[in-house]
């Protein structure tokens, strides 16, 4: 099969046909930072234009916004997606895996998870002419936050998928052409097998035509030997010398890693040992979560049921950069602590569109009070990391425990989370 770099979105079984507006304008910025204000966003219906298979598990679900001028983001932001599942709205998180220079028609790269309830809804029961209720674009992984020359793009599993977007603007835009001014991308892909390397047709045809684009993948084992046959790459999982010897420059490029918990934590002491600079790497984690659930039950759940090299992909999914701001974040929505004050036994929450007034026991969030009291917020991560919660505190004030999903001038506009906050008196949420 030939795969032109160029035209990702020909259809064919590696890249599924997203046909565009040829003229198209691109966007002002190389990378799409200005393409979509830092805080717009998007709730409305998308229709569903075809679903494709991509390998053994993956599929790419092609989605056409219904409002005019198609959805401007920038590559490596997701939507919240939501289906109506057994009766129950169900929203769980996806990356835009399509540039941002082909807004008309948008794509997500969904791995199967075993019991896993949209995925499964995806992969079976979608259909070309379904209607779904997506959120966004959210998140701030992105390269268009953090512009440089020499980027180091790391992933594992359904992580890949910021990768995809990113290299696809980029080959759109011609930043990977051999200039003066050309882009410096090494990619670095890790996979339980060479079955699950999603899209590998179209990155490597990519590296062979554009020398700005390095690409190495890491199988830990063989793939099926009716599908893809011997691994004659890296074997194992990725190690100190391996990442050395794909970017000895790692200290002098902006790090972007993507992939499950353990492959993140592994990710962190590999960019320590080989030098990468702490100021310049950035994360987006895929965890297991339930809305509602504490965060650290959630994180727990992950851990347990992520490999540190690659897992299946989460039934939500959730983001963090790094180089956020936990920790930095000031303002009248932050309690101090006061150890020496006895906590409250309950605080009373107020929802001010809903009408709804709440109990709200010590320790609880907010977010769990907005279900006991019926009122439904959208949400995907429960910790603090997605941002897709994210409300409006009218009177008030909460301690947040964030992990990146928010900024610091969102919050001197009143803005908070509420999976990640629990109330420091009585509150109202407009909501």
């Amino acid at each position: 099969m030939t795969v032109n770099p160029l035209s990702w979105a020909d259809p064919d079984p590696v890249a599924p046909a997203l046909r565009l507006v040829p003229d198209l304008p691109l966007p002002p910025d190389p990378l799409g930072a200005d393409v979509l204000p830092p805080e717009a966003s998007l709730d409305q219906e998308v229709l569903v234009r075809r679903v494709v298979p991509l390998t053994h598990d993956v599929v790419q679900v092609v989605l056409e916004p219904t409002r005019p001028g198609g959805v401007a983001f920038t590559p490596g932001q997701y939507l919240t997606l939501g289906v109506e599942v057994d009766g129950r709205h169900v929203e769980r998180c996806y990356t835009i895996s399509s540039p941002p220079t082909r807004p008309h028609l948008l794509s997500l790269t969904v791995k199967r998870v075993p019991d896993g309830e949209v995925s499964t809804y995806l992969h079976d029961r979608v259909r070309p002419g379904d209607r779904l209720q997506v959120t966004g674009p959210l998140g701030g992984f992105s390269v268009a936050e953090h512009p440089s020359r020499r980027y180091l793009l790391l992933s594992a599993g359904s992580g890949v998928t910021p990768t995809l977007a990113t290299l696809r603007t980029m080959a759109d835009l011609a930043e990977l052409e051999a200039t003066g001014s050309a882009l410096d991308v090494v990619v670095v892909h890790s996979a339980r097998t060479p079955d699950d390397l999603v899209a590998r047709a179209e990155v490597e045809a990519l590296a062979a035509t554009h020398p700005g684009l390095r690409v190495h993948w890491v199988c830990e084992t063989d793939g099926a030997p009716d599908r893809s046959g011997p691994w004659s790459g890296p074997r194992g999982r990725l190690t100190a010398d391996l990442l050395r010897a794909f970017a000895p420059d790692v200290a002098d490029r902006e790090v972007f890693t993507c992939g499950p918990p353990g492959y993140m934590a592994a990710a962190r002491l590999l960019l320590a040992e080989v030098g990468a600079d702490p100021a310049r790497c950035h994360e987006e984690s895929f965890v297991l979560g339930t809305a509602g659930a504490p965060a650290a039950a959630a994180a727990a759940a992950a851990a347990a049921a992520q490999g540190a090299a690659e897992g299946a992909a989460p039934a939500a999914s959730s983001r963090a950069d790094a180089a956020g701001t936990e920790g930095e974040v000031e303002g009248h929505l932050l309690a101090a602590p006061a150890p020496s004050a006895p906590a409250p036994v309950a605080t009373s929450v107020t929802f001010a569109r809903s009408g709804c007034e709440v109990a709200c026991p010590a320790g609880t969030t907010v977010l769990a009070a907005a279900e006991q009291a019926g009122v439904r917020l959208p949400s995907s991560c429960a910790e603090g990391m997605c941002g897709t919660c994210k409300s409006t505190l009218l009177s008030g004030r909460v301690e947040m425990k964030h992990a990146g999903g928010i900024r610091p001038r969102e919050i001197a506009q009143d803005k908070f989370l509420p999976c990640c906050s629990t109330p420091d008196g009585d509150i109202v949420v407009d909501a």
